[in-house]
């Protein structure tokens, strides 16, 4: 466990991976190791963490108000077609259970494993915490280790779905109607009333969410707006990596069901930019004007990166394609689809193991 915290802190320094995360996940692995740590145990400080912090959900809700602050959800707004895309792209979390399941998973772990798929640390945890508590750190660490990988995973399996004149497709940035202020704020309300009828159990993820972006938009909070996404996502991020990593103890990570978790973390990333890709060789079929398919690879949750990969394909293609906006579009989408699949399996599996 020594050399798994030694190799998180590694590809956090050197190689840039997620390092506001899997710095302090790898040194609380560490931490969690040392023969009688006084870090860990019933008064140890991160095991009071993780009662205050991650088996209550808070950190994880508390994120995402800073990543509701952070976000510009217009480039959505002013192209609603980009939401399709932000659902296309939890392909991965549906095949992945399925997936799971057929390799002898539990039904309420291979709902926990297939979530990975949201591309979405914080959806991961609250998942896992309410499925599989015993799998929280290998779940963590496999989440927000293929979200920064996601420039290494997406572009071999974009290459194997699409041609080179799919993805010299050109999409034209129209500035369209300017999208008010009246429209800003209401649209996190509205998102938040809409999934919370349909996933009423994802009221605690996209409403903390929307929350976060209402006192972006409202122009009246500027404070806490920049506290938001300065203070509190430092401070809940730095909290929420070390308590993760405290719960990396040998016995429970080192074993046969982490490393399937991993490739199937893995899988699950493969499932949701396939589908996404493939939706929009689909939907070109009956548009005039053509999709750049690449375009669905950016549905999957992990923002900004799906989109800047996308967008930097395309330039490779053709330097004088621009689709980043286009791109951005379909990754912030992204953000509320992963947050209403994850609700969705909460729902669904919940009401099958009657967890509530």
């Amino acid at each position: 466990m020594y050399l798994v915290g030694f190799g998180l802190i590694y590809l956090a320094i050197k190689k840039d991976y997620e390092p506001l995360l899997l710095m302090p996940i790898g040194f609380g692995a560490i931490l969690s190791n040392i023969p009688f740590s006084s870090a860990v145990g019933e008064h140890g400080p991160l095991t009071t963490l993780l009662k205050a912090g991650i088996l209550n959900e808070l950190f994880p809700v508390l994120i995402f108000i800073a990543i509701g602050a952070m976000i510009d959800f217009t480039p959505l707004i002013r192209n609603p077609l980009m939401m399709v895309f932000g659902a296309a792209a939890q392909f991965g979390i549906f095949a992945t259970i399925v997936v799971a399941a057929l390799l002898n998973f539990p039904l309420n772990e291979a709902a926990a494993v297939g979530i990975i798929g949201a591309a979405d640390g914080p959806t991961t945890i609250y998942v896992a915490n309410k499925f599989a508590r015993s799998l929280l750190g290998p779940l963590s660490v496999a989440a927000y280790s293929y979200m920064s990988l996601v420039p290494i995973i997406q572009p071999p399996v974009i290459k194997a779905l699409t041609t080179k004149n799919e993805r010299m497709i050109r999409m034209p940035y129209k500035e369209g109607v300017k999208v008010s202020k009246t429209v800003r704020i209401l649209f996190p309300i509205v998102v938040t009333i809409i999934a919370g009828i349909i996933a009423p159990i994802s009221v605690a993820l996209v409403g903390f969410l929307m929350f976060g972006n209402l006192i972006r938009e409202c122009g009246v909070v500027e404070r806490l707006s920049q506290a938001a996404q300065n203070e509190l996502a430092n401070l809940v991020t730095l909290l929420l990596g070390i308590t993760i990593g405290g719960t990396m103890t040998a016995e429970e990570f080192l074993n046969l069901k982490t490393i399937m978790v991993m490739a199937m973390g893995l899988v699950a990333f493969i499932f949701d930019t396939a589908g996404g890709v493939i939706v929009a060789k689909i939907m070109n079929l009956f548009l005039k004007e053509k999709i750049n398919p690449m375009i669905g690879a950016a549905g999957i949750s992990a923002f900004p990166m799906a989109g800047r990969v996308v967008a930097k394909m395309a330039l490779q293609e053709d330097r004088n394609n621009f689709i980043i906006m286009h791109a951005i579009g379909a990754n912030v989408s992204g953000q509320i689809g992963s947050i209403i699949a994850g609700g969705v399996v909460l729902a669904v599996v919940g009401a099958m193991l009657g967890v509530k």
